[in-house]
């Protein structure tokens, strides 16, 4: 055969030759699996979580909130009323000379306005001592700043030609807002789990179990604590600690041995238990009547003529754990989650290895736009309708030509519209209902480049102070591995405590909790509400806690944490759902909340890879993207805790490749990790 002709100097160079055998073979060439970043990049891009936690705010978020506080009645005449039928976010607009203009983001930065649009409820209202009833649709009740590329931005979806008409760069990934025309974006806060079971000590050194709980209508903190061998509870309501077998006893847990059995059989379990069974006795409290009682003179209530009858059971109904519903008076599962966390309280004492870690990132929530947006959203909102209670019942006694009603009231506020304004112009998130007071969460968006830009999109910031010299918060942890970068950190006081996402590091976003809680069901889950408390501890079976509720327990753990995974992987279930097999604790724990990390990892079988070299083809040839791996079962995204379940091998390529593997299975998962 005639020799190859030979390259000329202009000519393009010859393709590289394939490292790959044959279509079939596995992709293992490292930088045949850097070739997925790039439509990683293309499909979630650096800034998607916050662009899809205030989509899910707009869309879901805030209609929860409204259906949690849909109705204000007057307190002289419960007849006359205001109720929310429905809520949604309208175009951004603006109105100039009593017309409403749509505005564009550009023309904001411009005018020093606002980016924003109309919150907008479907109402129905009483008017008068007649009580007739009015339905006004359609109504605005203040103006939300709207986020850049958000599904209410009028950017969402152009291609480069409408947004070059609009005057915007096709590069810009969004994601921040613009207020009286400067961009701010909202800073990742870094914070604990809420409605999660934290094992730790007090600054007195006293094992302690607490939980923070987080509803749409109500947000607590509860504390279990062991003082002088007596275990207590401490919550804001009470004037002071209340034994725990008073608490037990005040939820219809009458028996000693019933408590018992719910804690564990175990007699190193009694004996803690003994002093605090003893000083129940001491105080003649044996019947639920009595423990109400007892805790009825301890409340902190000072309402009209300091009534505080029958208030510790409503306390411990809405307040105490409040993330555990009280069905019809049924404390059961109340009783049952607070005896898991004294078992995890004793277990602690007993064993010092299973205290929890805080800065543990499996222990930690990302709190992103869209939840801190609806924090304050749903200050202001449960505000504005006070201030129009307040008005109404001043307004009801005097005299009028036309009688007043809630919308009248509602319509002359300005209350979310400053709220939102302020909140997000001054980077001060002042929420005293909720205990929150928080500075410098928003700043200026940095233009002094384009990576600047995308640095401050992926910037978390801790609730720790910075002056403080504690060196455990700002060490590296094992646990960072992959989702945070161990090297952008600034110098000085935040040094450690200002850290930055990985690359292709993804912060969830809160999920449909029905669909799953079924599913769960029907994989063999026995409910909570069919079980006695010796059926719960029973050997060999695991309690099933879905986020961080429990739900019942299973007598094959491994095979139902399997059929999760399965459903996963086949798109049954959303993607970023984790469950995590705890084999110390023996619980499985299932989490579809939002603010976890996780990072997406490449599937192999018996340690050959899942993606074959016939996907890399159609990925480059176009006909395949990142999300088509996923749906078809190549690649899918674990978070910190799951991670645990795996065993990880690393290779020694600069883009480290890792295996892990289900032991159960004998399923080994590559990753190509890049840090930014």
């Amino acid at each position: 055969s005639a020799p190859d002709a030979p390259v000329a100097d202009g000519d393009a160079e010859a393709p590289p030759v394939p490292t790959y055998r044959s279509l079939a073979a596995p992709v293992s060439n490292p930088v045949d699996k850097f070739a997925l970043l790039p439509a990683f990049l293309k499909v979630r891009g650096l800034v998607k979580e916050h662009i899809d936690s205030f989509n899910y705010f707009i869309t879901k978020g805030i209609k929860n909130i409204v259906r949690a506080n849909n109705r204000i009645e007057a307190r002289s005449d419960p007849g006359i009323y205001l109720e929310y039928k429905n809520i949604y976010i309208g175009e951004p607009s603006v109105q100039v000379d009593f017309r409403v203009e749509t505005i564009t983001p550009h023309f904001c930065r411009l005018t020093d306005r606002t980016y924003s649009a109309p919150v907008i409820v479907d109402v129905e209202y009483t008017v008068g001592k007649t009580h007739a009833k009015h339905r006004k649709p359609s109504f605005t009740i203040g103006y939300m700043p709207i986020m850049l590329r958000s599904y209410a931005c009028v950017l969402n979806g152009k291609d480069e030609a409408e947004l070059a008409r609009y005057g915007e760069c096709p590069l810009d990934p969004g994601g921040y807002f613009i207020v009286k025309g400067t961009e701010k974006v909202i800073l990742i806060q870094e914070q604990l789990s809420k409605n999660r079971i934290i094992i730790d000590t007090d600054n007195k050194g006293r094992v302690t179990a607490s939980v923070t709980s987080s509803t749409h209508e109500v947000k607590s903190k509860t504390v279990i604590c062991m003082d002088k061998e007596k275990i207590y509870l401490h919550l804001n309501q009470f004037t002071k600690p209340i034994p725990i077998i008073v608490v037990m006893k005040a939820m219809g847990i009458e028996t000693d041995q019933e408590v018992v059995q719910m804690v564990g059989r175990d007699p190193r379990y009694g004996d803690l238990l003994y002093l605090s069974i003893q000083e129940c006795a001491t105080e003649r409290i044996y019947t639920q009547q009595q423990a109400l009682q007892y805790m009825d003179d301890k409340v902190t209530y000072a309402g009209a003529g300091n009534i505080k009858d029958g208030r510790s059971k409503l306390i411990l109904r809405d307040v105490f754990v409040a993330h555990v519903p009280v069905n019809n008076g049924n404390f059961q599962p109340k009783c049952i989650y607070t005896a898991v966390m004294l078992r995890r309280m004793l277990d602690a004492i007993l064993n010092s290895d299973t205290f929890d870690d805080k800065d543990y990132v499996g222990n930690k929530r990302l709190e992103l736009s869209g939840q801190l947006v609806s924090l304050l959203f749903e200050d202001l909102f449960k505000t504005m309708n006070t201030y129009a209670v307040d008005r109404m019942n001043k307004n009801s006694d005097m005299a009028r030509s036309s009688p007043l009603d809630f919308s009248q009231l509602i319509m002359q506020q300005d209350v979310i519209t400053s709220g939102l304004e302020r909140a997000i112009s001054t980077g001060n998130w002042d929420i005293k209902r909720f205990k929150m007071h928080r500075k410098g969460v928003s700043q200026v968006l940095s233009r002094l480049s384009y990576m600047a830009s995308l640095g401050y999109m992926t910037r978390i910031t801790p609730q720790f102070e910075k002056t403080r010299k504690t060196s455990g918060p700002r060490a590296l942890q094992p646990s960072q591995w992959g989702m945070l970068c161990p090297c952008d950190t600034p110098e000085g006081e935040a040094c450690g405590l200002t850290k930055n996402l990985a690359l292709m590091t993804h912060v969830t976003t809160d999920q449909e909790e029905g669909p799953l809680r079924n599913l769960c069901f029907s994989l063999g889950v026995e409910d909570l509400s069919l079980l006695s408390g010796e059926e719960i501890h029973a050997p060999g079976s695991f309690l099933v806690m879905f986020n961080g509720l429990i739900l019942g327990k299973h007598r094959q753990p491994q095979r139902f944490a399997n059929n999760m995974r399965t459903f996963r992987r086949s798109g049954k279930i959303g993607e970023f759902v984790s469950v995590f097999v705890n084999e110390k604790q023996h619980c499985i724990h299932i989490a579809s909340d939002g603010g976890r990390v996780c990072r997406p990892l490449i599937i192999a079988d018996k340690g050959r890879s899942r993606v074959k070299e016939h996907h890399m083809k159609e990925l480059r040839d176009g006909i395949r993207s990142f999300d088509d791996f996923l749906r078809d079962g190549l690649i899918e995204y674990l978070d910190v805790n799951e991670e645990n379940n795996a065993l990880v091998y690393l290779d020694s390529f600069v883009f480290s490749c890792m295996v892990h593997l289900y032991s159960d299975q004998v399923i080994k998962m590559i990753q190509t990790d890049c840090i930014v």
